[in-house]
């Protein structure tokens, strides 16, 4: 069968559906992602074949980023998600969805839930379609009930409604990720194999030192959201005097230059590969975006989450809810309190066992492969 995979222009998002992508691909199915033009390369380099569309208006997009501060967090997102998502991206790729649906005609729409053109096209083609949870269930069930406007000014004909009832999959655990109240979507859940922690030596960067690991990383994107260099540089002078050695990730939009001079037992990367640091990491500082935290969590490693924007609050809540770490909430105050969090997540050993226990519901999934017979279903309806 042929499967459109439709994402929204962000690591965060395409990364959950990557491997539910190749295990279909591997399955001998055709696969192809549409995606935001601004997106190719990252399509290309996850291998697939990519069929672009109009990205959104920057400048209508900047009017309603320009109206969040102040705002709470739940206002910010209900605005985020009903103006940005289901209004000007989706407006800006329902032209070019309609023409790969019409041309290339797929079987099956795979759709990141933040890309609803591709919800809009797949009704209207009568083509089935499904999900991939890229956070907590929770929180995208929470704002559906408020996009009957949007998405009925999109001319997705089935609304909310039909959202409601779309099957998903995921690869978070149901310990990590309880249904949410009242929610009446079909939700298998799998493992990604590929993710699991890679037994590699780091480099010496401490001088031969064996205090605790701790890794710090905000995700690929918190540094070019303008939280660099200065929210970097209060986590590691927080963490400088501690008896921990200090692994800082930036991404790529910040410059390691730009934190120098740093404390003797911080060192920081641009990047490095999380999976080749989770067997040697005694905690882990982040800010609660999905990827990383899952990343984590799959490895055992207890967590300290600053959590900064969109769905980072809610996941934050989640692993404090589960004892697999503490959540500072505050963003940039919340920094004067890491020290001593950091510690506490080192010293009291509830912490790792929390960690532990989201690991195991990890590993009792079954690998991302079974989700091809689940999807093939939904396919032939």
């Amino acid at each position: 069968m042929r499967v459109l995979v439709a994402t929204t222009a962000g690591a965060g998002h395409f990364g959950p559906m990557v491997p539910f992508a190749r295990a279909l691909r591997d399955a001998g199915h055709q696969v192809a992602v549409a995606a935001p033009e601004s997106f190719a390369g990252a399509v290309a380099s996850a291998g697939f074949d990519h069929r672009p569309f109009s990205d959104g208006d920057p400048v209508a997009q900047g009017a309603v980023f320009a109206r969040l501060p102040g705002l709470s967090n739940v206002d910010a997102n209900a605005i985020v998600i009903g103006e940005i998502f289901t209004g000007i991206n989706a407006r800006a790729a329902r032209p070019g969805l309609r023409a790969t649906v019409g041309e290339w005609r797929p079987d099956l729409v795979l759709r990141d839930p933040s890309e609803f053109a591709s919800y809009a096209v797949a009704v209207e083609a009568g083509i089935p379609h499904a999900c991939v949870a890229v956070g907590l269930m929770a929180f995208e069930d929470a704002f559906l009930p408020g996009l009957a406007g949007p998405l009925a000014a999109l001319g997705a004909t089935a609304g909310v409604a039909g959202l409601q009832s779309e099957p998903c999959v995921s690869l978070l655990p149901e310990l990590f990720d309880p249904p949410a109240a009242g929610g009446s979507r079909s939700v298998r859940r799998f493992r990604d194999p590929a993710t699991a922690a890679e037994q590699a030596a780091l480099p010496d960067w401490w001088d031969g030192s064996d205090a605790p690991l701790v890794y710090v990383s905000f995700g690929s994107v918190a540094a070019a959201m303008g939280l660099f260099p200065v929210l970097y540089q209060q986590v590691a002078a927080a963490l400088g005097d501690l008896p921990v050695r200090v692994l800082l990730t930036l991404g790529e939009a910040g410059d390691p230059e730009a934190l120098r001079p740093l404390p003797a037992n911080v060192h920081v990367e641009k990047w490095w590969p999380q999976r080749a640091v989770m067997p040697h990491a005694a905690a882990m500082v982040g800010h609660g975006g999905m990827g990383t935290t899952m990343l984590g969590l799959a490895a055992g490693v207890p967590m300290v989450v600053l959590p900064l924007f969109a769905d980072q609050p809610y996941n934050a809540a989640r692993v404090a809810a589960l004892g697999a770490g503490i959540a500072l909430e505050g963003e940039m105050a919340a920094v004067g309190a890491l020290a001593a969090a950091v510690t506490r997540a080192l010293s009291d050993p509830s912490f790792g066992d929390g960690a532990r226990s989201v690991r195991d519901a990890v590993q009792a999934l079954p690998e991302v492969a079974e989700s091809v017979p689940f999807l093939e279903r939904v396919a032939s309806g």
